[in-house]
């Protein structure tokens, strides 16, 4: 912050966009706003006139009133405390809001983002010692923030010179000094346990790397289907009621990452109240502790002012780069990003700008390309490995996917889950429409599943989906001239992929057993369905009856596999592969009996 404040006086006011005249303002620099003391941020300037956009309603301010510069942009606070929590869009802490003013948020609110009276077991970093250079992103200590996170103090990204002073082990508070700084310059800066980062400005690392680890979900359709590398970008688009956010749920609750950031941005009150409610009540599956240890959630619904909206993205996606430059694998999920575009689109409007494609500013495929781009695996400053994995929900209006929004994601990121409203409303969950959907990571996702869990599996997964753009093929038959004009080879076809899209894609979140399954489980329904498909098409293609294998109680039992044996009995499910075979020999031999015994 700069050491004297500027202040100067409001001009106009239209809606969140104030005119201010305050000479030495810089563009993206926070501004406080009336003497309620409003936040803001300038977003043009002409000469020592200023426009700044309110992150509250401005409602009873006038023009006159005094309008003071911060000296620094919109920022994030970086330390202990962040995990657990639940911020608004521009990081107030909601719990700490709700026991200082109740349930509503009041406008011009100062409050710290991370708790300064709360102190922290700090433990310095034995490697580090006094006299040596390091540099920004070195790792000063831990702190042990959850029982499940290690927290990593890290010297802030902007600056480097020689340590001077580090602290022992001890409780310290967030504004204690843990160390000191000298610059090459001779200055000397105080090391704290956390530090500021701005959130329209991407973190730096040493290098990218290649994501070669996909991102387990449990969910059978993504993972085998449309498989998301750790580090990689995805789009979740779908209308209203199809299930983006039970999708993002999921993943959340499941993906094998280190840490989950949900933000929601710009929906429904009672969808985020539902998502605020529900999490800090799950278990973790992987530490079996809270999942809250791992997690944090910025809520932004979609009655809180717009550009707070348009805010929200970037300090969740800030919040995941710091934890990436600790060296972990980070998941945000973003719901949803067209409610952040309308945000862009109403700011855009009041400033005046030129509309382009459905009122959004022409701008609008910059600002997601370089939204997305800002998820990936890299070497961090500290010569760790991190990841930030971005899976953005799209609301295109009436599920219209040729809308901006969506096809300019489609275009940006690397694997797109699309959800269908008739899929939904066959009760088909997840409502992936897997003859829209694609993934980029194939190939590199069927090199950890050739290593860890079968080299078939590349093979099994474009066997699964040749046959369900076949049943889409003899569907269209079916609908024209009826059942009638198949042959028994597909008729069997039709059946096989009905066996697919109920045994295998299918899953209930709501289901205690099938909500997640592993990587293994995954694998061996996908082989048994495939298993009863090839088995049956060699049967049909000697001579028995089609409706013979259509009403084998076998093919029932594998319909509810998913639900009945659990990740934990891979044997039980390797033990119904050998009852698959045996069946499929017997009514084998008995036709052979049959045919001899015709032929005499």
């Amino acid at each position: 912050m700069s050491e004297k404040v500027k202040v100067g006086r409001i001009q106009e006011i239209n809606g969140p966009i104030v005119t201010v005249e305050l000479a030495g303002l810089r563009n993206g620099e926070q501004v406080r706003i009336g003497e309620i003391g409003l936040v803001g941020e300038v977003i043009a300037l002409d000469g020592p006139r200023a426009l700044v956009q309110a992150y509250e309603s401005t409602e009873g301010v006038r023009p006159g009133e005094p309008v003071r510069g911060l000296g620094h942009p919109l920022a994030v606070e970086l330390g202990p405390g962040l995990l657990g929590s639940i911020f608004d869009g521009v990081q107030r802490p909601l719990a700490t809001i709700f026991s200082q003013s109740g349930d509503s948020i009041p406008r011009g609110l100062d409050i710290p983002s991370l708790d300064r009276g709360k102190r922290w077991a700090f433990t310095p970093n034995d490697a580090l010692e006094l006299g040596t250079t390091i540099a920004g992103g070195s790792i000063l200590g831990t702190v042990q923030e959850t029982g499940a996170i290690e927290h990593r103090i890290l010297v802030p990204p902007l600056l480097s010179g020689e340590l001077t002073e580090l602290a022992p082990a001890g409780e310290y508070a967030l504004d204690d000094a843990i160390g000191r700084l000298r610059t090459p310059d001779g200055q000397t800066h105080k090391l704290f346990l956390y530090h500021r980062w701005p959130v329209r400005t991407a973190r730096p690392y040493l290098r990218r790397d290649h994501a070669v680890e996909p991102l387990i979900t449990g969910q059978r359709i993504l993972d085998t289907f449309f498989p998301l590398l750790k580090g990689g970008k995805a789009a979740v688009p779908g209308p209203f009621g199809a299930g983006k956010t039970v999708v993002q749920q999921q993943v959340a609750r499941w993906s094998n990452a280190d840490i989950v950031i949900y933000v929601g941005c710009g929906e429904r009150g009672n969808e985020l109240v539902d998502v605020l409610e529900t999490f800090p009540e799950l278990h973790d599956p992987y530490t079996g502790r809270r999942m809250m240890e791992r997690t944090l959630l910025v809520a932004n619904t979609s009655n809180m002012p717009v550009v707070a909206r348009e805010a929200s993205i970037y300090v969740g996606v800030t919040l995941a780069e710091y934890f990436r430059d600790q060296g972990y694998d980070v998941v945000m999920l973003a719901d949803s990003t067209s409610r952040w575009a309308e945000a862009l689109r109403e700011v855009a409007g009041r400033l005046g700008e030129m509309p382009v494609e459905e009122g959004y500013p022409a701008y609008l495929a910059s600002r997601l390309a370089a939204f997305y781009e800002r998820a990936g695996r890299v070497k961090t400053l500290a010569e760790k490995t991190g990841s930030v994995s971005l899976i953005g929900a799209v609301s295109p209006p009436g599920g219209d996917f040729s809308e901006p929004v969506t096809s300019h994601t489609k275009e940006i990121i690397q694997t797109f889950w699309a959800l269908s409203k008739e899929l939904a409303d066959a009760r088909h969950y997840p409502a992936i429409d897997w003859t829209s959907s694609f993934s980029a990571h194939v190939s590199s996702a069927a090199r950890w599943w050739a290593e860890n869990i079968d080299p078939a599996w590349e093979a099994k997964r474009a066997e699964a989906l040749k046959l369900l753009a076949r049943d889409a093929e003899l569907a269209r038959i079916v609908n024209l001239v009826g059942p009638e004009a198949l042959s028994s080879a597909q008729r069997w076809e039709l059946e096989a992929a009905a066996l697919v899209k109920e045994g295998v894609l299918q899953q209930s979140a709501l289901d205690a057993v099938d909500t997640f399954a592993s990587p293994q489980k995954q694998f061996l329904l996908l082989d048994l369905i495939l298993t009863i498909y090839e088995k049956g098409a060699d049967l049909v293609q000697i001579g028995v009856p089609v409706q013979e294998l259509v009403g084998l109680p076998l093919l029932a039992r594998a319909r509810r596999l998913k639900q009945v044996y659990g990740s934990e009995q891979i044997t039980d499910l390797q033990a119904f592969m050998d009852e698959i075979r045996a069946e499929f020999d017997r009514i084998r031999l008995e036709y052979a009996k049959f045919q001899e015994h015709a032929a005499t």
